[in-house]
């Protein structure tokens, strides 16, 4: 593509695009886009983003020497090569990546998820309805990207916007017709999904995370609000664009009652389009029926029976912002019925750990406070023994919610077990610290050789390694209680000291029970479970 054509979308927005008379963009061919400097190739257009850690001015000359032949920069530069300056390379990236790929998001149905908790159960929820409409769909989120029986790690929930509309493309190539993605705070904050169209867009729910970059609620809200107010409103979608909004949330709620565009409201209220009947809960999932208002595309309303193997309220509210998700495209009441029904469990989403030991192990990604919270008070209502937790704080995050979540984590278990989740560059010892702040002095503190047995006060022990958490929290369960393993979910690595090292809860699980197994048919305790290497 000629640079003067690839710059055409800046030019109809009005950006200021600063060209040196010297250059005759029409006779540049592009023959690519970067905004890694060491994958530049020749031809290339290099796109200087100011990074967390990097700022791409500062790779022009490397960005040149592998063959760039043209610069897009938001600040004065001199190179031997076209240089054009713009106000936002972050936004004009969007621009540019959606013009050079062909506006792949117009040829596909696009439903974005956003909130705080709820986007990766919503989006196997929604693939799962799609796929049981005969509907062939593609999944950008935080476990990966998929489509067609291929799959790639995410190394971010929401890709970078060259990237990702890399990714509609290929979809679109591949004959992909839907697409669902988890649309994170970072990527509205930070212009990756400017370029792309939306035919829906979910609102989940809001609560404290992510305050290390948006600084406060306030800003963490306002970048949520963004999907909405910018992205769904505009654009050659925006006369089909519906919001689904969860109004149980209060957020939510104000949310719907703002927005101009269509909206269909999910909750439990009877003033809501989309809402739950006789639902009832357990262990063995939900079970009860959807009511679909009349007013969703002129459809006729339906009540549908279903049952869910997901469990507790949080999964409802999932469960419900799916099905408005897929009523608001005219799917079937069938179609989401056996959607629903199909979506048996989520990677690191309240994940069994299968055993044979009577303990029902849990592996779930709640990493906050309000997460844990829903969490925890599910698995309270239905444990038959006793409820124990192992819980942990990110590194270089958000230290705010540490106090919350180690209060929420002791209050609602019968014992915890406060270790490490991803310390990163920080000291595991000062992350617990933080949340040890958050406890008051009712609870009682143990150590590895004093745990509590069923019918001891509860408390918490403190123990950074985690693999050794995990083995203290099974170690000590007995039949029919509950472990909760919180923070990692799906997660396949653990970050010390910068280092990435492969851990994952849900494999220290299953060896944790393989090795109680063991010892408790020789007749050993859990010390000596746990004081075994």
């Amino acid at each position: 593509m000629k640079l003067s054509d690839l710059l055409n979308p800046l030019y109809e927005r009005k950006v200021s695009v600063a060209i040196p008379v010297e250059n005759d963009l029409e006779d540049i061919e592009i023959k690519s886009i970067h905004y890694d400097s060491r994958k530049v190739k020749p031809g290339g257009l290099f796109v200087a983003l100011t990074g967390f850690h990097t700022d791409g001015h500062d790779h022009i000359n490397d960005a040149v020497g592998r063959g760039a032949v043209a610069l897009l920069v938001d600040r004065p530069m001199t190179a031997p090569v076209a240089t054009l300056q713009v106000s936002n390379t972050r936004q004009s990236l969007a621009a540019l990546a959606a013009r050079f790929y062909g506006y792949p998001s117009r040829e596909l149905v696009v439903i974005g998820i956003t909130g705080t908790n709820g986007k990766t159960t919503t989006s196997y929820l929604i693939e799962n309805i799609l796929a049981a409409a005969g509907l062939k769909v593609g999944v950008i989120g935080t476990i990966n990207y998929r489509f067609g029986g291929k799959k790639a790690d995410a190394p971010v929930t929401t890709p970078e916007a060259l990237d990702l509309q890399r990714i509609l493309r290929r979809m679109r190539t591949e004959k992909v017709t839907h697409v669902v993605m988890e649309v994170s705070s970072h990527a509205l904050a930070l212009n990756r999904i400017d370029g792309c169209e939306l035919d829906v867009a979910v609102f989940t729910n809001l609560s404290q995370d992510h305050l290390d970059f948006h600084k406060d609620m306030i800003g963490y809200w306002a970048c949520k609000k963004r999907l909405f107010t910018e992205i769904l409103s505009i654009g050659p979608k925006q006369a089909i664009a519906r919001a689904v909004i969860n109004r149980d949330d209060p957020r939510g709620d104000q949310l719907a009652r703002e927005l101009a565009l269509p909206v269909v409201t999910v909750g439990l209220g009877e003033e809501n389009n989309v809402r739950p009947i006789q639902v009832d809960m357990g262990q063995n999932g939900i079970r009860g029926s959807l009511h679909l208002e009349n007013n969703i595309v002129g459809r006729a309303p339906a009540h549908l029976r279903f049952h869910s193997s997901l469990t507790g309220e949080f999964n409802l509210e999932n469960i419900l912002c799916a099905a408005g998700a897929c009523a608001a495209i005219n799917i079937a009441p069938d179609a989401i019925r056996a959607g629903i029904e199909n979506t048996r469990s989520v990677p690191g989403r309240l994940e069994p750990v299968e055993n044979d030991a009577g303990i029902y192990v849990y592996v779930d990604y709640a990493h906050t406070p309000d997460a844990l919270e829903n969490t925890l008070k599910t698995l309270k209502r239905i444990a038959a023994g006793r409820l124990i937790c192992i819980a942990g704080c990110g590194g270089d995050r958000d230290r705010g919610k540490r106090p919350r979540m180690g209060r929420i984590a002791v209050g609602l278990s019968d014992l915890t077990i406060l270790t490490s989740d991803n310390p990163r560059s920080e000291p595991p010892m000062a992350i617990i610290e933080d949340m040890l702040t958050g406890i008051n002095n009712g609870f009682r503190p143990y150590t590895a050789d004093t745990l509590p047995g069923p019918t001891d006060r509860p408390g918490y022990v403190v123990e950074p390694d985690r693999r050794q958490a995990i083995r203290l929290g099974i170690g000590v369960a007995t039949y029919g209680d509950t472990v909760l393993i919180a923070g990692k979910g799906h997660e396949t690595y653990q970050i010390i000291a910068g280092r990435k090292n492969p851990f994952d809860d849900r494999l220290e699980a299953a060896k944790a029970l393989s090795r109680k197994e063991v010892f408790e048919a020789g007749g050993l305790d859990h010390r000596a479970l746990n004081n075994c290497a």
